[in-house]
């Protein structure tokens, strides 16, 4: 069997099967009708955040289709003419949302092309015709760009693009206008080798492309698709014409896609989230789960209004009212009974006595305000009178004796200095400090020192 007859057995039967699989296709869309029409899924219903492992994701697929040395987008290529040649493929792709999906692509053929329509190269030496074999590896990211789903609230058809990038092997064979037919090497920058002598070249490639799908069944699809590809380096063809320019290909396809996983679920590509969504609100245990939530709801509004109730207008809740209907108007306190404020019973303070004590706070010898009525009535007598006073200031325990004594010394200035500014002679005013002698109170108690803490009138 030569290469003519092994391409049309292999496209024959390829296209047999395609066409086996859209007869049962039609088969399945015709008795699940009615289901589609009221569902957006199959056997068991996904839940819009219920997770990957509700779908299926793997699909595997075939394809066969057509190649040619130049693309659909244009460029230069070193050969005028195309020459269609087969091209061929298996596909394995996992989905990983609704719109995106990571796919290896595996696929083999030829390209050719000759320059039959190209006047510009007489000399013998030129290249006239190219036949490359490939191999190629390739790994890319399919997008579902946009989907029509015919109102059936399922998706029907996908339109997408997909980019990637991976590795071919190729063995270039150019024919030469003398009729001499050699095959190429490109790791030797495409120096003719002897006739015969068939090596792989290596060169990254990068795919892109585009197409349409079909959902024929819930485990069948085909697709109709165009990839051009562009490889890193001038040697594709055999021949450096364009030097420094990239070769590339294109390749149009037509194939099948499988859906591999239980049937129990829905293939993740095909579910139509939006419907998924309105499905899964009109569920009828999630309805039952929103009416109990709205029944406690009730009851916590309930339960605030009775919080808020206060029957008597006092301010204070029903519920922690301890004294219910208390008169408009009464103050309460926060138990909700009326407060009753004791009658001021507070007696009128002395009047200040003359000559009393005067007090100090620790280590200070700063006059209270406190003290003024006491100075007051003791600088209008002494000046009344015309007496004199001797002024002695003392101290508590705490702090050295010498500090104690300085310190009441200061005290007693303090009190002669406020005498004298409020009029009384300063000769008649003699001050001594005694320290921390002649306690009139116990220095072990705070209480003691306290009042030890003084200055004392002596009149003369």
């Amino acid at each position: 069997m030569n290469y003519s007859t092994l391409k049309k057995t292999v496209a024959l039967s390829f296209a047999s099967l395609m066409v086996v699989s859209m007869v049962n296709a039609q088969t399945d869309s015709t008795k699940t009708t009615t289901t589609a029409t009221t569902t957006s899924s199959e056997t068991t219903t996904p839940k819009v955040f219920g997770g990957l492992g509700q779908y299926k994701k793997f699909s595997i697929g075939v394809n066969v289709g057509a190649t040619s040395p130049s693309v659909a987008t244009g460029g230069s290529n070193d050969f005028t003419h195309n020459k269609v040649q087969l091209g061929y493929g298996i596909s394995f792709r996992e989905q990983l949302a609704h719109s995106f999906g990571l796919q290896l692509d595996l696929r083999g053929g030829k390209v050719a092309g000759d320059n039959s329509k190209d006047n510009g190269y007489a000399n013998l030496y030129d290249a006239s015709e190219f036949e490359t074999k490939f191999w190629s590896g390739t790994l890319s990211g399919v997008v579902n760009v946009a989907t029509i789903d015919f109102l059936r609230r399922k998706n029907s058809v996908n339109f997408f693009v997909t980019a990637g990038a991976g590795l071919a092997l190729y063995t270039p064979k150019v024919t030469y206008k003398n009729g001499t037919v050699v095959d190429f090497d490109g790791h030797a920058g495409g120096t003719p080798t002897s006739p015969g002598t068939s090596k792989f070249v290596k060169e990254l490639i990068i795919p892109i492309g585009a197409g349409v799908k079909f959902r024929l069944s819930d485990a069948v699809a085909l697709n109709l698709g165009y990839t051009e590809t562009f490889v890193d380096g001038d040697n594709f063809d055999g021949v450096n014409r364009g030097y420094p320019t990239k070769d590339k290909y294109g390749y149009g396809y037509a194939g099948l896609e499988f859906t591999l996983g239980s049937k129990s679920k829905p293939s993740l590509e095909w579910v139509n989230p939006v419907a998924l969504m309105y499905d899964e609100l009109y569920d009828a245990a999630l309805r039952q789960e929103v009416e109990a939530l709205k029944g406690r709801v009730t009851n916590v509004e309930s339960a605030v209004n009775d919080l808020k109730k206060d029957s008597d207008g006092d301010g204070v809740a029903d519920q922690f009212d301890k004294c219910p209907g208390t008169a408009a108007g009464s103050v309460v306190d926060g138990s909700g009974c009326v407060i009753v404020f004791p009658k001021d019973t507070v007696a009128a303070a002395p009047a200040a006595t003359a000559y009393s004590n005067i007090q100090f706070e620790f280590d200070s010898s700063v006059l209270r305000t406190s003290s003024y009525p006491v100075l007051d009535a003791t600088s209008a007598d002494l000046r009344s009178s015309g007496k004199s006073v001797q002024v002695d200031g003392y101290a508590s325990s705490e702090g050295t004796a010498a500090h104690n004594i300085a310190l009441s010394k200061d005290r007693a200035n303090s009190v002669k200095t406020y005498l004298v500014n409020s009029g009384v002679d300063a000769k008649k005013v003699k001050v001594k400090g005694y320290g921390e002698t002649n306690p009139i109170a116990d220095n072990s108690t705070e209480e003691g020192r306290v009042l030890n803490r003084r200055v004392q009138f002596k009149q003369k």
